[in-house]
């Protein structure tokens, strides 16, 4: 999902919830029920329920009672076999409801739904009221499953909309209260860091927009550097100077991209910062991506030098534990080499995986920040 809007976000929190073939497979055995009724163990909520024949109540893996002994414990395919078994379901955890995680992926995405389809932005009141929970719990559990707040959900909405206007050729002016700005002054302070340019050169398609770009040698390569009228918008790696502007006009097609030998300064700082990589970075940047690659960069950005982290730690970081796949696709689309460090991140079994720019460009630095930080 490569939507520059929530979409893809909550695609990837509604996909966590879902009960597949594969998790079902892991509970089948008593064995593996009873150490999930230990661990209270939400995953496999929606995938068995238990009862306890002293208390004649059957509950789901997940519930918060007291353990109850083994010789107590049976285990059912679902709600309607305890049932028949003569068991009531329980107050507390409710297994004859949809799982939680379910419950609430539904609510998310029900308020998710309220939010794009509001001509202004509900606040999180209207939307905590709606779901039936409080504001402080509704916010908590938003950012939990989406891994944005809900006003960044609306500001997303918001730039879609606007988006989505100028690309169906309506004016500027209709756009800006479609799209539901209360002001031109409003819409065009928020319009560049919505759409990266101004909404009149978006219209065109972004043709027009001017990308300089300077090239010069380091000890990993070459390297480029590309710089909008924001920031610095690129920077690759290489050993083949052709190919890399190939790969740059294949990011921006409609900007018009010319070497500037004013970055030659900016070069040379990049340069430094490659060979010896430190916390920070002094020259703007010019980050383009959707809302959830961008979060992932910023992590990536949070890696201390010397450091490493693997895709599934960076997924949690973000609330997000399912979604590994996607924090592996949004680092191998990271165009910003070393700067946003995605060569901190490797394999499970500390293996170097995989990395854009080549594996041996990747030990190169992960040994020259290992050993500076000794």
């Amino acid at each position: 999902m490569q939507s520059r809007d929530g979409s893809d976000i909550l695609f990837l929190f509604w996909r966590g919830v879902r009960v597949n073939a594969i998790d079902r497979a892991r509970y089948v055995t008593q064995a593996d029920r009873l150490a999930a009724v230990r661990a209270r163990d939400r995953v496999a909520d929606g995938h068995f329920v238990y009862s306890v024949a002293t208390t004649g109540v059957y509950c789901c893996p997940s519930c918060a009672s007291r353990p109850a002994r083994l010789e107590n414990l049976g285990f059912h395919a679902g709600a309607a076999e305890a049932q028949a078994a003569g068991f009531r379901a329980c107050k507390r955890c409710r297994p004859d409801l949809p799982p939680k995680s379910e419950r609430e992926a539904a609510l998310i995405a029900a308020a998710c739904r309220q939010i794009e389809c509001a001509e202004n932005p509900p606040s999180l009141d209207e939307l905590a009221q709606q779901a039936g929970v409080s504001a402080f719990h509704f916010h908590r559990l938003f950012r939990r499953l989406t891994g944005v707040t809900p006003k960044a959900y609306a500001e997303a909405e918001r730039a879609k909309r606007v988006r989505d206007g100028l690309a169906a050729s309506a004016s500027v002016t209709e756009t800006v209260y479609e799209s539901g700005f209360n002001s031109a002054a409003r819409f065009y302070a928020n319009a560049d860091s919505m759409l990266g340019m101004t909404p009149r050169r978006y219209r065109a398609g972004g043709a027009g927009e001017r990308i300089g770009t300077a090239i010069g040698g380091s000890d990993l390569g070459l390297v480029l550097v590309a710089q909008a009228e924001r920031g610095i918008c690129a920077i690759l790696l290489g050993d083949d100077a052709a190919l890399m502007q190939a790969e740059l006009h294949s990011r921006f097609p409609l900007a018009d991209i010319a070497a500037d030998p004013r970055l030659a300064a900016d070069l040379v700082q990049v340069i430094a910062h490659i060979e010896h990589p430190a916390p920070g970075f002094a020259l703007p940047l010019d980050i383009r991506g959707t809302a959830f690659q961008r979060r992932v960069w910023e992590a990536l950005r949070d890696i201390p030098p010397g450091q490493t982290r693997v895709y599934s730690q960076i997924a949690t970081e973000l609330g997000m534990p399912k979604a590994v796949r996607a924090v592996a696709s949004a680092c191998a689309a990271n165009p910003f080499a070393v700067v946003v460090p995605c060569h901190r991140i490797i394999a499970k079994d500390g293996g170097l995986a995989g990395y854009r720019w080549g594996i041996s460009r990747k030990r190169a630095l992960l040994a020259r920040e290992q050993a500076d930080e000794a």
